[in-house]
């Protein structure tokens, strides 16, 4: 590929990442009223999300784990929020709007999977401790085989049935393989890795729109029915998680941009993750992907305006 095409791919990649929420609504818009352009997709959403998880990988490197020993409070902090907070939140407004089993089980899947990638992005955006956010993901990230499958059996298992030997294997394939090989490749070829890292973001955008895309396809019935109330509870979860960590980390006193980050990281869950559970886990409840798929949109849109605001705080603090 030669300069021009690269400088061109890399200013769409730019582009398009800054309106990641619009791209993913407008994958949804699209399978929605053209459903059988997305059929293709529900057996491939696994392998999808490990590319997604494969490109994390790729942009992470061996000095970004010194963050965890010069941040060990915030670290120990955040992924203690991660998998206290959100779990729990998602089984309070389960139970508190009394939702079908299916979507109880879709946001309490979505409360116990680990900080997204997109929440470093954000916290990018709202001027927030960019090093502490990534260090943030990644333990959560690496945690999330054993964490995610227990939290979910423990809160979900009065709804559904939960096998949390099956959920570990998922998130072990789907999650933990393809990032640690994406940090190896980094590592060992990490000059060649960097000619490429300009358009990752490219690739994990238009992949988790399709995600979204082919789990909007296979419930736009269902959706017409049962979106609402769902989005009612995405709404309120990412919103209240975000909230709590805001509060947290003002409770232990961290500085703005420290608190910045812990918000965004407890409020911005990897939801690519919940709806590739749901739809390899669950195939019995056939709506619990929904959930995942309409916090893939919501939560970009809620952590853009939460972004500005803390941006232009802190613009007007400098």
């Amino acid at each position: 590929m030669n300069f021009a095409a690269l400088t061109a791919l890399t200013a769409l990649t730019q582009l398009l990442t800054r309106r990641a929420a619009l791209v993913i609504v407008l994958f949804a818009v699209w399978a929605y009223f053209q459903p059988g352009a997305f059929m293709w997709v529900n057996p491939h959403i696994s392998p999808l999300l490990g590319v997604v998880m494969f490109g994390m990988g790729l942009t992470v490197k061996a000095a970004d784990f010194r963050v965890v020993f010069t941040h060990p409070k915030e670290i120990a902090l955040g992924a203690l929020a991660q998998y206290t907070i959100m779990p729990l939140l998602a089984w309070l407004l389960a139970v508190a709007l009394r939702l079908p089993p299916d979507l109880a089980l879709g946001v309490i899947l979505v409360g116990c999977c680990p900080g997204g990638t997109a929440s470093n992005v954000i916290t990018y955006i709202a001027r927030g401790d960019v090093p502490l956010s990534v260090g943030m993901t990644i333990i959560s990230t690496l945690a999330a085989p054993i964490c995610t499958p227990l939290l979910v059996y423990v809160l979900a298992h009065a709804w559904v049935k939960v096998s949390v030997l099956a959920m570990f294997l998922s998130v072990v394939k789907v999650v933990l393989v393809p990032v640690l090989a994406g940090i190896a490749l980094n590592t060992l070829a990490s000059r060649a890795v960097q000619r490429v890292q300009p358009v990752l973001p490219l690739i994990s955008v238009l992949a988790i729109g399709i995600i979204v895309g082919g789990i909007t396809a296979s419930n736009a019935g269902k959706i017409a029915t049962s979106g609402a109330l769902a989005l009612f509870a995405v709404v309120l979860h990412n919103a209240a998680g975000i909230g709590a960590g805001w509060a947290l980390a003002r409770t232990f006193k961290l500085n703005e941009a420290k608190t910045t980050a812990l918000a965004v990281e407890v409020g911005m869950q990897n939801s690519g993750l919940a709806v590739s559970l749901a739809a390899g886990n669950f195939a019995a409840n056939p709506l619990a992907t929904l959930p995942g798929a309409l916090f893939s949109v919501w939560h970009n849109i809620a952590g853009a305006i939460f972004a500005n605001w803390r941006r232009r705080r802190a613009e007007a603090t400098a």
